[in-house]
């Protein structure tokens, strides 16, 4: 079996899949041209074109990651060949803790109380019980499906929506086009962790926004497309206007009165072009966290596990669950 790695850190893949599997003949993307044209599976991270092109007997893809976009989106990409994504493997604890800070940014007030600092002031806000923060999860895999759960266990009420039915102990489920609007009117604090498709880019339209209540936050640790910036940021209105509505009293939310500046806040770690370009107004708006796609960095450890067990059943002739390329996901 040949093995062909591409990723930032492929000497440290090299070694640990080379330790799992001694009998196989493992290389990483430096290697010679001939050493990488034997490989029977590639190991990747958003492979280059050209590597792609190379191969010609590839009889499956391991994705190191959950996104499978860039590589489906790859016009050097083999037609046919298997592609499997890593599922969890470790990030859905790191993504909780993330939604977790972003929900309670707003929950406890922390974005107000940061702008109060700048102006010296000291003026406490009345604290709304997680009972009545309800929280919108879109994209109920295998990751959202926990962060959502993670977080009704901690007391919020919280809607999940996905685009076929499901249902998941202890969430409100939606799903459809229906159900998406009907999530939306509800939740004061939305987190997206949908996969980037055709059906998702931009699902965080003028039109959604509009839907949430005045007064909702976004929060995107999933895929930067999902998100129309230019939506969002007439959403949240200018830097200037309502900042971090320090002088707010009540939190209760407010019959709608415009699209514009009805939004109080993001919390923003994927964005379509990364890094975040510099002339984005995103870095200077005073109500938007930005993070540099930090929310759930890919564990070795776990990814390695679910690594093996796919090569291993690819080489037995065994059944994987693959990536459905229409599907994008």
């Amino acid at each position: 079996m040949q093995i062909l790695i591409h990723s930032a850190d492929a000497e440290q893949w090299q070694t640990a899949i080379a330790k799992a599997l001694p009998a196989a003949e493992v290389v990483t993307s430096s290697a010679p041209l001939q050493a990488r044209q034997r490989a029977d599976y590639l190991v990747a991270w958003q492979p280059p074109g050209w590597l792609l092109e190379e191969q010609t007997g590839l009889k499956g893809i391991m994705n190191l990651g959950a996104g499978v976009d860039a590589l489906l989106t790859n016009p050097s990409l083999p037609p046919g060949v298997p592609i499997v994504k890593l599922r969890d493997a470790g990030m859905a604890g790191p993504m909780i803790d993330y939604v977790r800070y972003a929900v309670l940014h707003f929950q406890r007030d922390f974005d107000r109380y940061a702008h109060q600092q700048g102006r010296l002031q000291w003026q406490p806000q009345p604290l709304v019980p997680k009972a009545e923060w309800s929280i919108g999860v879109l994209g109920l895999g295998a990751i959202g499906a926990r962060v959502a759960q993670a977080l009704a266990t901690e007391g919020f009420p919280v809607h999940g929506w996905s685009r076929s039915p499901k249902a998941l102990e202890g969430l409100i489920c939606h799903h459809g086009k229906a159900g998406l609007k009907s999530l939306l009117g509800q939740v004061r604090s939305l987190v997206t962790l949908l996969p980037n498709t055709p059906e998702t880019r931009g699902i965080i339209d003028a039109e959604a926004l509009a839907a949430l209540p005045e007064g909702a936050s976004l929060i995107n640790p999933g895929r930067g497309s999902l998100i129309d910036e230019a939506a969002l940021l007439e959403a949240l209105g200018p830097a200037e206007a309502r900042n971090a509505d320090s002088h707010a009293s009540s939190h209760e939310a407010r019959p709608a009165t415009g699209h514009q500046g009805r939004l109080r806040g993001a919390v923003l770690d994927a964005f379509p072009h990364e890094p975040l370009p510099a002339e984005s107004s995103l870095w200077r708006h005073p109500r938007v966290l930005i993070t540099p796609h930090i929310a759930a960095p890919t564990p070795r450890d776990g990814a390695l596990e679910q690594v093996i067990a796919t090569l291993k059943a690819w080489q037995a002739g065994e059944p994987v669950p693959s990536v459905d390329p229409a599907a994008g996901y």
